[in-house]
């Protein structure tokens, strides 16, 4: 073995023990780069004023830039971050720098600076001396290791959970690392889980206690709230006042002021503080995407209020208007995706709408992710588009097969067991509608309470008791 090669074997072997984002399993496959360079981006302009919120930011940058084969960008989003460390925390920035240090080895390496790579990784064994701890043992790494979860994939908010738990094993009180394990628990927690002592509920009360200020956590216990009990309605809206009122200003609060307000039916404010977070985050997808779903929930009452199609047209079109630019921006943002085949398809555009399923239903595969939101909106689809109702029955299915604990699977399941009250009404021998039912039970493990449903009918008394037990079953679901 060459005296190189050596050299470069047994810096591998101390760069694997390294913490830092090389060491993450940060997988290339699992991420959206072009829209989480954008995310990044924009949040180095909104952290503005928070020297180590932005030092996290050019850290993650830096990565994501070396993952797409821009090394030199990614060595200066480095040496930025490191001047911002030293800038805001002077003597006491040793182990803040613990991840940056990490990741200018790794570039070093990969950039054929052994020289370089092995002096980062002396810095790193002096901090580790000075303070006799594992760099996997300190706070500092573990919460910008949970932040980095967060911020990179939904696959990894799991893991953020458990980095930030054990951050706050070792300080308790730290208000980021409460405020991060507060929001991983809201982006992970389900609807059906959703109660008023729920864990995510107990941790933004508690991460709110901690840092008051914290508009963006109050904004979040507000929808949380709404969500899981309507009685809690003055206490939500009450948390949303104040955190609009408290930071006016802040594109996050005004992201999710805007979402509460739609979901309570005012639409037009939802709309002028989207617009508005949209004015210094063109290119944020999850504004755009909220914007479409307010003029989604336009659309509807409009054909609900019967409105000239004039009107109902122009709502749509800013729908298609805002999922388009959503989708560009974020190329896997399937839910999105999907949507937007939906509107063509009402549209008329059905060629359209058939190319963005296929390529829906492409991306879910390979990514491995919302596949039942896709089929559920592409049962939508062949039910109301192109009155296929047995290929809309068959994806219902998939989609409360493949999530049965879903807002997609739950609704599936609703609209499966109206098409069987449909067709049991018409003939109550029905076999495919019948079987549904059983399906619908077998899934959410409960027994078809009626054994004779799916024997011929004997009276009306007996066709009678199966409607109603389908009305119990169809009332389950709402």
């Amino acid at each position: 073995m060459s005296e190189m090669s050596f050299t470069q074997d047994s810096l591998k072997t101390k760069l694997g023990q390294l913490e830092c984002h090389f060491t993450w399993e940060l997988k290339k496959e699992d991420l959206d780069l072009n829209n989480l360079l954008n995310r990044l981006e924009e949040q180095v302009e909104l952290d503005l004023g928070r020297e180590q919120g932005v030092a996290r930011t050019h850290n993650s940058l830096g990565f994501v830039k070396f993952l797409c084969g821009l090394k030199e960008e990614a060595l200066s989003h480095l040496l930025r971050s490191e001047v911002l460390i030293n800038e805001s925390l002077k003597d006491n920035c040793d182990k803040t720098l613990i991840v940056t240090y990490g990741n200018f080895a790794w570039l070093n390496y990969h950039m054929e600076n052994y020289t370089e790579c092995e002096s980062y990784l002396q810095r790193l064994q002096k901090i580790n001396e000075k303070f006799h701890t594992e760099s996997s043992s300190v706070p500092e790494v573990l919460g910008e290791k949970g932040w980095t979860f967060l911020k990179f994939s939904r696959k990894y908010y799991d893991r953020a959970k458990e980095v930030f738990v054990k951050a706050l094993e070792l300080e308790p009180g730290h208000g980021e690392w409460n405020a991060g394990y507060a929001i991983a628990l809201y982006r992970t927690e389900t609807e059906s889980s959703c109660k008023v002592d729920s864990p995510a509920i107990k941790q933004l009360r508690q991460a709110i206690d901690i840092t008051p200020d914290n508009d963006v956590l109050r904004v979040l216990l507000g929808l949380k709230l709404l969500l899981c009990s309507k009685t809690l309605m003055k206490e939500s809206e009450k948390l949303v006042e104040e955190a609009l009122n408290g930071s006016p200003e802040n594109p996050h609060v005004m992201r999710y002021v805007g979402i509460f307000f739609r979901d309570q039916g005012s639409i037009d404010r939802s709309v002028a503080l989207l617009k508005k977070g949209l004015e210094s985050s063109p290119n944020s997808c999850f504004i755009h995407h909220q914007l479409a779903l307010c003029y989604k929930n336009k659309k509807l009452n409009l054909q609900r209020e019967r409105r000239d199609t004039e009107v109902v047209d122009e709502a749509r079109d800013k729908i298609i208007y805002h999922m388009e630019k959503a989708t560009s921006l974020k190329a896997s943002f399937i839910i999105a995706m999907s949507e937007l085949a939906l509107q063509y398809a009402e549209r008329g555009d059905l060629y359209i709408a058939e190319e963005l399923f296929e390529k829906t239903f492409k991306t879910a595969t390979e990514i491995k992710d919302h596949l039942h939101v896709v089929h559920f909106h592409y049962a939508q689809y062949q039910q109301y588009s192109t009155r296929q109702e047995d290929l809309a029955i068959q994806h219902y299915k998939e989609s409360l097969a493949i999530g049965p604990h879903t807002g997609e699977g739950t609704r599936s399941a609703q609209k499966l067991m109206k098409i069987a009250q449909r067709r049991i009404k018409n003939d109550p021998n029905d076999w495919k509608a019948n079987e549904i039912v059983g399906l619908i039970y077998q899934v959410k493990g409960e027994m078809w309470r009626d054994n004779k449903c799916h024997a011929n009918a004997s009276s009306n008394e007996e066709d009678d008791e199966h409607l109603k037990n389908l009305d119990e079953l169809i009332m389950y679901f709402q």
